[in-house]
């Protein structure tokens, strides 16, 4: 069975083949086998110095870098890593150059020799390898081939100190490009294409879409999803956010995502509830637009409409479950915490499981169980929300971005998530972080500054249960 990246790599491959100008020049991937071995590397490095030489027109110059590209993506996995270190190794920067030019103007005094090995300078410090990645943003899909090329490159780096360092030149490289200001949102409907609505499938990771049903209820009347595109990705989505139009702050997505819940008239609403935002492609990891996508999304609504007074999340707490269970010895919990962790370790009692007690409001020994569990993991999501920090920043990503956002930690919802994935990462709660628009910047600064985490009353009062 493939694996993603194989899976990816084959659909990439598919794609390209139908709109790269490889005319007749197509052969170098003919003569070079799937895993690269080393009697091939020298037709690889005759290919990218071509490449690098520029010579030739502009249509030239495509073809052979739609061509390298094509021969990277016909690869296996080992030959495809064998070709990252080949330009990782051998296309760095170049540092005897770099240290003979550093000499020259250290020595030089004159204005004009120090401007032209300034120059110089600049240009070294460019390794040729990037010079190299930019030629595929002239591709149709060559932005893209990028993307999906760092998505697989990302995990080789944590294993080799070299990809690393290529992995930060791709990164910067499509920080460029990705810039937010490049960036078009777009609404998603039920009547936007089909392909699109496959996306939102396929990419969703907060709540999984079940069914082409249960993504019609998410593009109900009463319902938004906005999403991020790049011009030269027009077809896939960057990221997307999911909202629901209500009346009062949600706590519950199971209810929030029921389809045989009555819908809300829009105009009618008070509350946008943000539950679910997926970054799509991989590749972009560590390139952030995520905080601009929420404030454009709310300048958005409240233009359209003006009814919409709060702004919130309802969000999944996805490092509590792992902080609870790697931290006994470190923290000092009482012996009703223990007691309470042992319970969500043990999966409930003999019969009755834990995602039971959670939605078992009919059973007397399941409500019992719930209202001796409620106080004491409440408790310790509080003080986990509020007091476990690593560098004087929450442990929690999920709620790091939104601090970082400038949100407040508004509530902490109890039986919040019944999914088998809720229970597993947040022991079944969920949380609110509430966007006050006149304290967003306050918020931010307080967060990003002193690493002081702002919260209402009602969380801080759930540390002295």
């Amino acid at each position: 069975m493939k694996s993603t990246s194989e899976l990816l790599w084959d659909r990439t491959l598919r794609r390209i083949r139908r709109i790269w100008p490889l005319g007749d020049s197509g052969k170098l991937k003919h003569l070079i086998d799937t895993d690269l071995p080393e009697g091939d590397l020298q037709l690889l490095r005759d290919k990218i110095d071509s490449c690098l030489q520029g010579s030739g027109g502009e249509v030239s110059a495509r073809a052979r870098a739609a061509e390298l590209g094509e021969t990277y993506l016909v690869l296996n996995s080992q030959g495809r890593r064998r070709f990252l270190e080949i330009l990782a190794h051998e296309y760095d920067i170049d540092d005897t150059a770099l240290e003979e030019t550093i000499s020259l103007l250290q020595e030089t005094t004159d204005l004009v020799e120090r401007r032209k090995h300034t120059l110089a300078l600049r240009n070294l410090l460019e390794p040729p390898r990037t010079k190299l990645l930019r030629q595929f943003n002239e591709l149709q899909e060559g932005v893209k081939f990028l993307v999906d090329l760092r998505a697989e490159l990302i995990a080789w780096a944590k294993e080799d100190p070299d990809l690393k360092v290529l992995d930060l030149d791709v990164h910067r490289l499509l920080s460029s490009w990705f810039d937010v200001g490049f960036l078009d949102l777009q609404r998603i409907t039920w009547q936007s294409s089909a392909a699109l609505l496959e996306k939102l499938i396929e990419y969703e990771s907060v709540h999984a879409i079940r069914s082409w049903n249960d993504l019609k209820n998410r593009l109900r009347e009463d319902r938004r999803c906005y999403a991020y595109f790049h011009p030269r990705m027009p077809n896939e989505p960057l990221i997307f956010v999911e909202i629901a139009l209500v009346n009062g702050i949600s706590g519950n997505i199971n209810d929030l995502l029921d389809e045989q819940a009555p819908p809300v008239r829009p105009e009618k609403a008070d509350t946008a509830i943000f539950y679910s935002i997926s970054n799509c492609q991989a590749g972009l990891s560590g390139v952030s637009f995520g905080n601009f996508l929420i404030k454009r999304v709310v300048r958005d609504l409240v233009s359209k409409l003006p009814n919409l007074k709060t702004f919130s999340t309802l969000s999944p707490i996805p490092g509590f479950q792992k902080w609870l269970e790697n931290n006994p010895d470190e923290i000092a919990f009482s012996e009703q915490e223990l007691a309470a962790i042992r319970f969500l370790q043990d999966d409930g009692t003999a019969d009755l499981s834990y995602s039971e007690i959670l939605r078992n409001n009919k059973n007397g020994k399941a409500k019992d169980l719930q209202k001796l569990l409620e106080t004491t993991l409440m408790g310790l999501c509080s003080r986990y929300l509020l007091t476990a920090k690593r560098n004087g920043r929450t442990l929690d990503r999920v709620a790091h971005f939104h601090l970082t956002n400038g949100a407040r930690i508004e509530r902490i919802n109890w039986a919040a998530d019944h999914s088998e994935n809720g229970i597993k990462l947040s022991a079944g709660m969920m949380v609110n972080y509430l966007y006050n628009l006149s304290e967003i910047e306050k918020n931010h600064e307080a967060y990003t500054g002193q690493g002081f985490i702002t919260s209402s009353s009602s969380v801080r009062k759930l540390l002295k249960r």
